[in-house]
């Protein structure tokens, strides 16, 4: 067996620490995961864990907002962070030599925020403009109408902004108090890539992060039953197109079918080679935009369709797509475009590999989830192996009508959601 190239290692406090030195690089990518996200909240603080994200960044007992910007951004850095169902990161990337700069100040975000009360309240309204933004965005809206459809009254159903209600609501307190319990070493991932040493960096983090310890917190609701379907939820809005999201729960993170979703995708939607791509939008003319996304989570997951069209077109276009799932589901994949659909994926992992941010958030994932990192040539051997029999069978359980939902976002009536709840049928 080859030396793994990734190293891997949990401090006595219980910070975890995930490397990967990439010596032809000439910068590092240093990213602070911690176990904190949407589905670690009630129903009543949606958007904690993204409005704390927000507050990281106004500053530290020892650097103001400005400061922290400009310790990345003067070394010709950049500085950001999102929030996700399982996880929030805070992400840096800077020339090399400046490795251990990035660590600090990430350090000094995630662990010394000073969560002014001025901060929460200039923020509070920051975070509503943002609200307003994706309300006023269908092709993004959609998406988190599609959520609620598969999993409503569940925290994988609620916004990761949380709603103007939630967000004015929350106290400072609410913010403290949830910082101090998600926020503690047992809970936390220092991933890095690219030209470092990893003692060195180690080192670092050890400094950084301090011997505190704290505990781990694991509690998050189990992904309900799915629904019985089809589900079909409108949401009427003046736009020019009608944007939409169909599909159906998919499979956990870490399912041994993952290799074969994860081509099912390239077959159906990845690229402009995929079936949906030519048939929906080069043969039919039906839409701009097309594709296929894949969600993965602990338990579950999604595998989701969406496509932004004419409105008047929109019956031909949820016709077009449930016709192309159940030929999926049906038919066979040639040798031709499975090879193609394996060359795609190894390509785009092999190429997005070569980026230290791309690696580090690829690398990182995986750690702060399942506690561990693919062997990158191990991944491509199950990739190898899936065949047209196991697509088939992986669509022949996905692509289900008892299990499939459409989310959409135009000036569609709500009596409209009986139509195309017809048109949602695998035949």
């Amino acid at each position: 067996m080859t030396t793994s190239p990734y190293h891997l290692t949990t401090l006595s406090n219980g910070l975890g620490i995930a490397l990967r030195p990439m010596p032809q690089a000439q910068s590092v990518a240093v990213g602070v995961w911690v176990r904190a996200g949407g589905r670690y909240e009630t129903e009543g603080l949606a958007g904690i864990s993204h409005f704390i994200e927000h507050l990281l960044f106004k500053g530290t007992r020892r650097r103001s907002c400005e400061a922290l910007k400009q310790a990345i951004e003067g070394v010709g850095g950049s500085l950001n962070g999102f929030t996700a169902e399982e996880f929030t990161c805070y992400l840096a990337k800077v020339p090399a030599r400046h490795a251990r700069r990035a660590l600090d100040v990430l350090a000094d975000m995630v662990c010394r925020p000073r969560l002014a009360a001025s901060d929460v309240e200039k923020e509070r309204d920051v975070i509503i403009e943002e609200i307003r933004m994706y309300d006023d965005t269908p092709g993004q809206y959609v998406h988190d109408l599609f959520s609620q459809l598969l999993w409503p009254d569940h925290p994988l159903g609620l916004l990761l902004s949380g709603t103007i209600d939630t967000v004015r609501r929350m106290a400072r307190q609410d913010l403290s108090r949830y910082w101090r319990r998600m926020y503690q070493p047992p809970n936390l991932l220092v991933a890095a890539a690219g030209r470092l040493e990893p003692d060195a960096i180690a080192r670092e983090a050890r400094r950084a992060f301090g011997t505190g310890g704290g505990r781990r917190f694991n509690g998050f609701l189990r992904a309900p039953r799915p629904r019985r379907g089809p589900q079909v939820r409108v949401w009427n809005k003046p736009t020019e197109q009608s944007h939409l999201c169909a599909g159906t729960y998919a499979i956990p993170r870490t399912h041994p079918d993952r290799f074969a979703l994860e081509l099912l995708h390239v077959v159906l939607g990845a690229n402009m080679s995929s079936r949906l791509f030519r048939e929906v939008r080069e043969k039919r003319g039906l839409v701009y935009e097309i594709g296929t996304q894949i969600k993965r989570f602990h338990d579950t997951g999604a595998f989701v369709v969406h496509a932004g069209c004419d409105t008047g077109k929109l019956a031909e276009t949820v016709r077009t797509i449930f016709t192309e799932l159940a030929r999926m589901r049906r038919g066979a994949v040639s040798r031709a475009e499975l090879k193609r659909a394996k060359d795609y994926y190894t390509g785009q992992l092999l190429m997005g590999l070569e980026d230290t941010m791309d690696h580090m958030l690829w690398m990182g994932e995986q750690v702060v989830t399942v506690g561990r990192v693919a062997r990158t040539e191990r991944l491509l051997e199950h990739v190898a192996r899936v065949t047209e029999r196991d697509l088939r069978r992986v669509a022949r359980h996905l692509f289900v009508t008892d299990k499939m939902h459409l989310a959409i976002v135009g000036p569609i009536a709500e009596p409209e959601a009986n139509r195309l709840s017809a048109l949602c049928r695998i035949g």
